[in-house]
């Protein structure tokens, strides 16, 4: 499976349909690609509470239009990152939006939608501005008989969110983020140890450049079952282009069958 990672950047002054036009942009050029992931609210921003309102859309909105159209292009399954959706009714806490990823299949249908479970903010920003999602969230990869799971930014800390997730049948995790520079040094070990625990090919897809006043990590990277780092980025922006072989995925837990030796 050949897989672009899109690390892209972006500051606060550049208007969101420009940025969007830009990320289809990037989608397009993928050509070649089985699968192109883009990052966590890379639209309306990670940090800037003040602009989710404004920037919120319904998932056939005009973000998932774009991406659609790009993925039924270049005939590649699209993770389109997250948006801010306007969710059709409130939620169980009041809340209207959430934080959205959204897949779309090589011929532009909406194939998975995941309402991030675990809101970052120690009850600022997504606690007091968004709805939890409940829901264990795996799309087949075409082709391969491999099953990927979502998951987004702050979940990376919950170990027991991808234990659940390898329980139904994943064993490649797609992580989009907007994680900072001052933590990047978690992200890195956390997900590691998120293929090393659960023997699944960790695909992380962080944000460049500085909004909302914080300075954006990068380094996504593509990670093997074993835990070995096949390819990471840099601070800025960049594209990832990576062959995996998820043939050894397999290989290795029969190898080394730590999964089945669990019994907790």
């Amino acid at each position: 499976m050949k897989v672009a990672v899109i690390q892209l950047a972006y500051d606060d002054a550049e208007p969101l349909a420009t940025r969007r036009e830009r990320a289809a942009d990037l989608v397009r050029a993928q050509r070649g690609h089985d699968l192109v992931i883009l990052p966590e609210l890379w639209g309306p921003t990670g940090f800037d509470y003040s602009r989710w309102e404004a920037s919120a859309e319904p998932l056939d909105g005009p973000t998932i239009a774009a991406l659609s159209a790009a993925a039924t292009e270049i005939e590649a399954l699209v993770h389109c990152g997250s948006i801010v959706e306007r969710l059709t009714e409130p939620g169980v806490e009041g809340r209207t939006l959430c934080n959205t990823s959204l897949v779309a299949s090589p011929t532009g249908e909406l194939v998975a939608v995941y309402r991030k479970i675990h809101r970052f903010g120690f009850g600022a920003g997504e606690p007091k501005l968004m709805e939890a999602g409940d829901q264990i969230v795996t799309v087949g990869l075409p082709t391969t008989g491999h099953t990927a799971a979502l998951s987004t930014c702050y979940d990376l800390r919950f170990p027991e969110l991808y234990r659940r997730q390898v329980d139904a049948g994943a064993d490649v995790f797609l992580i989009p983020a907007a994680w900072p520079m001052p933590r990047v040094e978690h992200w890195r070990v956390l997900a590691r140890a998120r293929a090393i625990e659960n023997q699944c090919v960790v695909i992380t897809c962080n944000t460049a450049g500085t909004h909302g006043g914080y300075q954006m990590g990068g380094a996504s990277a593509v990670i093997s079952a074993k835990g070995e780092v096949l390819a990471e980025a840099g601070p800025a922006q960049e594209v990832l282009s990576v062959d995996i072989d998820l043939g050894e995925i397999g290989q290795w837990r029969a190898n080394f069958p730590v999964l089945a030796d669990r019994r907790l």
